[in-house]
């Protein structure tokens, strides 16, 4: 025992691969993730999806710092391993604690202090031990300090939001995340967050993405419940199959043209690079899923219970259509700011899937279903056709 806590932290070297110990970190972030549809599952509304979003952007965020520390430093040994560990349980409360974090009443209070609170913690363990790992660099420790003013100064309305609730609770933990992203985001222009191993930051950010997309496939069996399994639920689910698979090709064929890229840039380009296509893009990547894993539960929900979800209920075709636009307008994002090319049909496809909104409203549950499944299907068709028109006119 006294050996570990006598270890320095490891530094990571440009062949570093993602490691089991982080694998097994992101559990608790898969937890996160399902809480949180439950959560606007059993609320759907306007105000239960922005709930949900400010969630999101805090259980982001949470994964995202150490997601840097780990390509920073090996999270797998030593002190900064045990450190990890008491986040890990910090994250886990965080996720257990999500269906009341918006409850109001007596007695609601005291579960937003605990998510705050163990917030708060797992955020102060990520900024000491960066601080501890980043010894004898004069200028990472200067952006740390300046990220850890923002990072502090951002807990003040979101305790503040935890004690008041309601209305005000909504606009002060969008204002205190709006500040902590926002911390990022300068510390980064000011002098950059290192990459160190531009494989493994693509190689966890490609991970976190196909959890998502399993949320998904996981809200099927949410939607179903217990009831038996008929034609329409089937083929419902085959529907959901296809739109996971579609999405996950959409972005899987960006991801590597976007890693190559960050592993062909170096010093504060990659680091700025790594901020922005990474950090900041795959944010409605992963919120976009989330969304259409709600749909998905929603549309499975009606059929198990013989509902049509047609012209009476707007969210569960917000929730896929709108969805899938915060998806693909996070990979236009994605691309154009890794690999800076982005095709006409890349930049018209979020738009499109915002249209089809209330034609969707207007269809049942499975037909909307059906409808988004075809138009990823036309979308995914039409990249590969250009990719290989472009392939083909480049050899001539």
């Amino acid at each position: 025992m006294g050996r570990i806590f006598r270890s320095r932290p490891v530094a990571t070297t440009e062949t570093h691969r993602t490691t089991l110990f982080e694998i097994f970190f992101d559990l608790v972030f898969v937890f996160g993730l399902i809480r949180v549809t439950t959560f606007m599952s059993e609320r759907p509304s306007p105000v239960a999806l922005t709930q949900g979003f400010l969630v999101l952007l805090l259980l982001w965020i949470s994964w995202v710092v150490y997601s840097w520390l780990g390509n920073h430093v090996r999270i797998d040994v030593g002190l900064v391993r045990a450190c990890v560990t008491v986040s890990m349980a910090a994250v886990f409360l965080v996720a257990l604690v999500i269906p009341d974090a918006w409850a109001t009443g007596p007695g609601t209070t005291r579960q937003r202090l605990i998510l705050v609170l163990a917030y708060v913690t797992l955020r102060v363990i990520a900024i000491a031990v960066f601080y501890w790992a980043s010894a004898g660099n004069r200028q990472l420790r200067r952006t740390i300090r300046l990220y850890a003013l923002s990072t502090v100064l951002s807990w003040v309305p979101l305790a503040l939001g935890a004690v008041f609730g309601g209305t005000a609770q909504l606009l002060l933990w969008a204002v205190a995340l709006t500040i902590d992203m926002g911390g990022g985001v300068v510390s980064s222009v000011w002098s950059g967050w290192p990459v160190r191993s531009p494989s493994h930051f693509a190689e966890r950010h490609s991970l976190v993405v196909i959890i998502a997309l399993g949320e998904s496939l996981i809200s099927v069996g949410a939607g179903v419940g217990v009831q038996r399994i008929r034609g329409p639920i089937l083929l419902a689910a085959i529907l959901t199959l296809a739109v996971t698979v579609c999405l996950y090709w959409l972005y899987s064929s960006s991801a590597m043209a976007a890693g190559e890229a960050l592993r062909m840039e170096s010093g504060l380009r990659r680091a700025h690079l790594g901020a922005n296509a990474y950090t900041l893009a795959h944010f409605p990547l992963l919120a976009g899923t989330i969304y259409v894993a709600l749909g998905v539960e929603q549309v499975l929900a009606g059929l198990a219970d013989e509902k049509s979800y047609g012209t009476s209920a707007w969210m569960p075709a917000i929730a896929l259509f709108g969805g899938t636009a915060l998806f693909l307008a996070g990979r236009a994002t994605f691309l154009s700011l890794s690999v800076r090319c982005i095709r006409p049909g890349q930049f018209v496809a979020p738009t499109a899937a915002l249209l089809v909104i209330p034609v969707g409203r207007q269809l049942p549950g499975l037909a909307a279903l059906a409808l988004l499944t075809t138009c990823l299907a036309a979308l995914l068709s039409y990249e590969t056709w250009t990719r290989r028109s472009a392939t083909i006119g480049g050899a001539e």
